[in-house]
């Protein structure tokens, strides 16, 4: 039997998933989550052979791909999602991932796909892998990084707007958000939630990976 954990926030795509998969007779449902924490928590405990993980749930599944590869290393994590995003794809897979999944699969190719993993294969929804190879060679072509965990890194680095960017400079010398608010003129509690968005948006877990990250941006952009 393969056994799977389901982590989606909505109801309704859960209990359609579990159906699809019920029809499967070497599939076995251990569990259906709705949060990030919750995906954690429950495969560790029930180390199940598969877990489907959307990644726009509350927590942001992204979040604990890299957590559940290190704490449940038997487990494959599968992610199945609706983003088509090559950022989210290079995260994921990066992180540890075994696959990623666009939603709108049908069930009987999706259950041939997780037996395909839970037996040591990896998968990329074909249409998202033939993009991100495109944007590959692109990039190669015109100099750009080649590797696509650098290349994600750079794209979400200048998404930041000017006054993200001018926080975040003031982050790497390491003033705090009280200073922050002084020196640009803004209130401690505005600086804070920019803060929230530069580390969302970075997908940094605190100012000081948040800041490490920016002042190598800087150190390369200025070496160009």
């Amino acid at each position: 039997m393969i056994s799977i954990l389901i982590a989606d926030d909505h109801p309704i795509f859960r209990q359609g998933l579990a159906l699809s998969l019920g029809e499967a007779e070497d599939f076995e449902l251990y569990a259906e989550v709705g949060t990030a924490e919750e995906a954690y928590r429950s495969t560790v405990e029930l180390k199940p052979d598969l877990l489907l993980l959307d990644l726009s749930m509350p927590g942001g599944g992204q979040s604990v791909i890299a957590q559940i590869v290190r704490d449940a290393p038997d487990t494959h994590v599968v992610v199945l999602t609706a983003s088509e995003d090559s950022v989210d794809l290079s995260d994921a897979i990066g992180a540890g991932a075994s696959g990623y999944i666009v939603k709108g699969v049908g069930g009987r190719t999706l259950i041939n796909i997780l037996r395909d993993i839970r037996h040591g294969q990896h998968y990329i929804t074909p249409s998202l892998a033939s993009r991100v190879l495109g944007e590959l060679a692109q990039g190669s072509a015109t100099g750009e990084d080649k590797d696509p965990m650098a290349r994600a890194q750079r794209q979400r680095l200048e998404a930041l707007t000017p006054r993200e960017r001018e926080i975040m400079a003031l982050v790497a010398t390491g003033c705090s958000n009280r200073r922050i608010a002084e020196e640009v003129g803004i209130q401690e509690k505005t600086v804070k939630h920019h803060m929230t968005r530069i580390l969302a948006k970075l997908k940094a877990a605190n100012r000081t990976e948040a800041a490490m990250q920016f002042r190598d941006f800087e150190e390369t952009a200025g070496e160009a």
